[in-house]
């Protein structure tokens, strides 16, 4: 089924009695080639990628229940590569421009809005950082503008300049950026991915990775064994839990993290904006709300649910960069259970189980690294080789030293 405009005008004359199902609901085949664990964003973009760009077949996507449940619809929609260290900023770049040809690539509307990005800056040191992190994303090609205290004013009069604690001296723009409808990514993912004769199996909980002389040869699911040549784990924040079927201990902790939408009001935000003297980011939806996230809650959990503390810390941030929001009612939140590494960056490797391939500790990344994620986990699994932006996402990185600490904050996941 192919999406245009003239297919929609013509449903919209015949009644909308030709649409059909986005995708297959197979049955589970006895094996697969290749057997992707977890229907979440990167999951569904490994198996398209695969598909589509490697050449594979005889592909499954095992999701325990229905596909994108997890924190690809839970997030706070947010696509930017403006990163610093040579080991992010390149993969965060070469995802950018995939989000900037997926609607036609996946023949869908994900609803990709490049409507930019400003990080805030409010100290001097801070405003120095950002002119260095502007001249990375330049060396990998992406684009980045300084902004002055003025140019400020101008885009963003709302914001409370004079702050006695947190004055507002500058700002980095990069206005590729923007945001994207989470759901419709994974909709857009899975239907392309179908095409392609991929299985998307979804009610299939994996309760055991089966091994045979130290190699995988399948997985024990709540449908039956399923035999595998290969098998990918994308899991997000249960990365610990299968992993650990397979006796692998990772250097990662689950945390909740909430994401808020308030309700619907003008437009006034013209893009993402984040606080540079707290943990929170903000965007505005089509619909008027306002979008926004801050802080993990700092002890580990794999529920989807978070605690009043951090509501209370993301609404002050929020309030002392834009006190007008203080009247804004909140119309809900959520939690998604995220995957925090040691320093805040991915891990995209094979294991030492001949077989067995890891995709993880997104942190709060996951979401906009989305299509090269998919792209280098697919490009590993079909060649056994990383990708050249994801090289440095090794899991052994931590034993050998080489950390990509985005954020300086050390080898303490919470503080990611």
């Amino acid at each position: 089924m192919k999406f245009s405009g003239f297919r929609v005008a013509k449903e919209a004359l015949t009644g909308h009695k030709g649409w059909k199902p986005l995708w297959r609901n197979p049955e589970p085949q006895k094996s697969y080639d290749i057997v992707i664990v977890g229907g979440g964003g990167h999951g569904l973009a490994t198996a398209y990628y695969l598909a589509s760009r490697f050449g594979q077949s005889n592909i499954a996507v095992l999701e325990k229940n229905w596909l994108g449940s997890g924190n690809t619809g839970r997030n706070t929609t947010i696509i930017r590569s403006n990163y610093l260290l040579p080991g992010n900023q390149p993969f965060y770049e070469m995802s950018m421009k995939l989000w900037e040809t997926q609607e036609q690539d996946l023949n869908f509307n994900t609803m990709v809005s490049q409507r930019s990005i400003i990080n805030l800056a409010h100290t001097d040191g801070q405003r120095d950082a950002f002119r260095r992190r502007g001249n990375a994303m330049h060396l990998s090609g992406a684009d980045g503008e300084l902004l002055s205290r003025n140019d400020l004013r101008g885009l963003l009069p709302f914001l409370k300049f004079d702050n006695a604690r947190f004055p507002i001296k500058g700002g980095l723009i990069q206005k590729r950026a923007g945001t994207a409808r989470h759901d419709a990514v994974a909709w857009g993912y899975a239907r392309a991915a179908d095409i392609y004769g991929v299985d998307l199996i979804q009610g299939c909980e994996v309760t055991g990775l089966r091994r045979d002389k130290g190699r995988m040869v399948g997985v024990e699911t709540s449908r039956g064994y399923i035999g595998a040549k290969k098998v990918g784990v994308a899991v997000a924040g249960s990365s610990s839990r299968v992993m650990a079927m397979a006796g692998i201990r990772l250097p990662i902790e689950s945390h909740v993290l909430q994401a808020f939408v308030s309700e619907g009001l003008k437009p006034t935000l013209p893009g993402v904006i984040t606080f540079g003297a707290g943990h929170f980011y903000v965007s505005q939806s089509d619909k008027g709300g306002l979008v926004f996230g801050g802080d993990i809650d700092g002890y580990n959990s794999y529920a989807q649910r978070g605690g009043l503390p951090v509501v209370e810390d993301v609404v002050e941030g929020g309030t002392a960069l834009m006190p007008m929001i203080g009247r804004a009612r909140l119309l809900r939140s959520w939690g998604g259970v995220v995957d925090m590494s040691m320093d805040g960056s991915p891990i995209i490797d094979r294991t030492e189980i001949d077989g067995l391939y890891f995709n993880g500790g997104w942190c709060y990344g996951g979401f906009k690294a989305t299509p090269a994620s998919g792209y280098a986990f697919a490009h590993l699994l079909a060649t056994d080789r990383p990708h050249e932006t994801a090289a440095a996402y090794r899991m052994d990185r931590f034993a050998r030293g080489y950390i990509i600490d985005e954020k300086g904050a050390g080898a303490q996941p919470n503080l990611h």
